[in-house]
């Protein structure tokens, strides 16, 4: 192992960056569907090798002598993002390939601006370099770091966050509801590092006994979590999720809106299996109502026909707002609560909007060199307001969540009473068979974790399914399927509303990681090494 290390250490050029590269990709492999997060013991201690040697010229000044620490973390960042993102390029290719011209960007474009961050915690962690186990507390604290500024920084894509390679079951999920998912990767980090003091010896005792404690902890408070939990739905309402499964591509054909909402409207109506007990909530997904409700009145009757006495329909769509000065008229990607007579009793709107995909930054400028969003529609979509928790039926709330807004953590806060579950509406047909869905889901997954809420996930062509506030599946429809899936809604668990908790908990990571970093940093310096 030392020798290993040793040539790792040595590499130089074209070879040191390829082979941060194959560690990132492999790092990949971590994530749905693969969940093979062992890779990750490969993974980060080839990165920490890497490090060790990553010596910049003595004469280029501080920041001079960060480059080769910060193009490590950058390939390494690059691999991985490449490795888990490759899919993007199915949603550039649908409906004709208009967009096909954009694949190497959305390939090649988007992880190398996403390595920055890894490179940047790179950077930072040799900043405070030394040997043994220290150099892991310094890698812990930048890329923890690192994946938090990656959750807001240009509106934020916290996707693939570290973390999630440590929770592929719900077992280990559960330590996010008191650390947060940035705690969590912070962790992860230093635990798949500690394999690199094997090279050494130095430090290699403590460092396993911390990260068999981390471990312990991590699977241990999960347990006892999910057997102190009560999932029972006793007289609670059912709820059925509706998959329509329709093609992208049909969904801008103005032919086939009639089929898609007839299709919606026949698996709505549908009894339930083994005269089982009528769903009083039908969740339809993300745009699925195939046109403007305020253009086709007719489409909130033949609703009211098909909806049953005391049934309430939760539909993603697009809604329209006109201004009342005769402005540009608004477009949103809401949701709409329809009663059964046919009436929209309530709205929520998209608040975190895809950049390009939704929205065009700089849309001035980008639309007068022909570039457009991706969703079609008249100028993209405006965000909604403020994020509130919305009745859908008497003492009953849900907190609505239209997309990928389930992927950030921080977007949990909400205006009005404590839901009862959380409702996440998608369109993950943009990404085909690939590992986007899976991923998609998994990330909306530890948001019930980290609220306590029960997650309704209705996806046009999948993952949809219903979770308790552990994130225990409790049924759903796998991807392709069409039908639907009449689920008894969970009860919800302690919710933390505030989020106080996994913040301070972050930070106090952090701190305890650079803490150890500085005093090893300190006495690397003081015996003259």
């Amino acid at each position: 192992m030392e020798r290993i290390a040793g040539q790792i250490m040595l590499l130089w050029g074209i070879r040191r960056w390829a082979l941060a590269f194959i560690a990132g990709a492999l790092g990949a492999f971590s994530l749905p569907p693969f969940d093979f997060f062992a890779v990750l013991f490969v993974s980060f201690p080839v990165l920490v090798w890497l490090l060790d040697g990553a010596n910049g010229n003595a004469d280029a000044g501080f920041l001079g002598k960060l480059k080769p620490a910060f193009w490590t973390g950058w390939w390494f960042g690059f691999g991985y993002f490449v490795g888990g993102l490759w899919w993007l390029a199915n949603a550039l290719l649908v409906g004709g390939g208009e967009f096909a011209w954009a694949t190497p960007l959305a390939v090649l474009g988007l992880p190398a601006i996403l390595a920055i961050f890894y490179g940047l915690a790179a950077a930072c962690a040799r900043a405070l370099w030394s040997d043994g186990l220290g150099r892991l507390c310094a890698l812990a604290a930048g890329f923890g770091l690192a994946e938090w500024l990656r959750s807001f920084v240009l509106t934020g894509f916290p996707w693939n966050a570290i973390g999630y390679g440590a929770m592929p079951v719900p077992v280990m999920m559960q330590s996010s509801a008191i650390i947060g998912l940035f705690g969590v990767s912070a962790l992860a980090v230093f635990v798949f590092s500690v394999p690199a003091l094997i090279a050494t010896r130095r430090g290699l005792l403590p460092g396993l006994i911390i990260a068999a404690t981390l471990l312990c902890a991590h699977i241990g408070y999960g347990s006892l979590r999910l057997m102190d939990s009560d999932a029972r739905s006793d007289g609670q309402p059912v709820i059925r999720l509706v998959q329509p499964s329709i093609d992208q591509s049909a969904k801008w054909d103005d032919a086939e809106r009639e089929r898609i909402f007839q299709t919606l409207l026949a698996i709505t109506a549908k009894p339930p299996p083994d005269k089982g007990v009528l769903p009083s909530i039908i969740v339809w997904p993300e745009t699925s109502i195939p046109f403007l409700l305020t253009s086709n009145p007719n489409a909130l009757a033949i609703i009211a026909e098909t909806l049953q006495e005391g049934q309430t329909l939760i539909a993603g769509a697009v809604r329209n707002e006109r201004h009342e000065t005769g402005g540009a008229t608004r477009y949103y990607n809401s949701i709409y609560v329809i009663d059964h007579n046919g009436q929209i009793i309530e709205a929520a709107d998209k608040l975190h909007l895809v950049p390009f995909g939704e929205y065009l930054p700089l849309s001035g400028l980008l639309r007068s060199l022909g570039l457009d969003t991706i969703a079609r529609g008249p100028g993209g979509f405006s965000a909604g307001s403020v994020r509130r928790s919305v009745p859908v039926q008497p003492g009953l709330h849900f907190l609505p969540l239209v997309c990928y807004e389930a992927i950030f953590p921080q977007d949990m806060v909400f205006e009005g009473p404590v839901p009862d579950f959380m409702i996440n509406v998608t369109n993950d047909a943009w990404y085909g068979d690939t590992p986007g869905p899976p991923q998609h889901f998994r990330q909306a997954q530890l948001r019930a974790v980290e609220t306590g809420l029960p997650l309704i996930r209705a996806a046009n062509n999948g993952i949809s399914a219903v979770t308790d506030g552990n994130g225990r599946i409790i049924d759903g429809l796998s991807q392709n399927v069409i039908g639907f899936a009449d689920v008894y809604l969970p009860k919800k668990i302690h919710v933390n509303r505030s989020a106080w908790l996994p913040q301070l908990s972050f930070w106090l990571i952090i701190a305890l990681l650079l803490l150890g970093a500085l005093n090893s940093r300190y006495s690397f310096i003081r015996t003259g090494n």
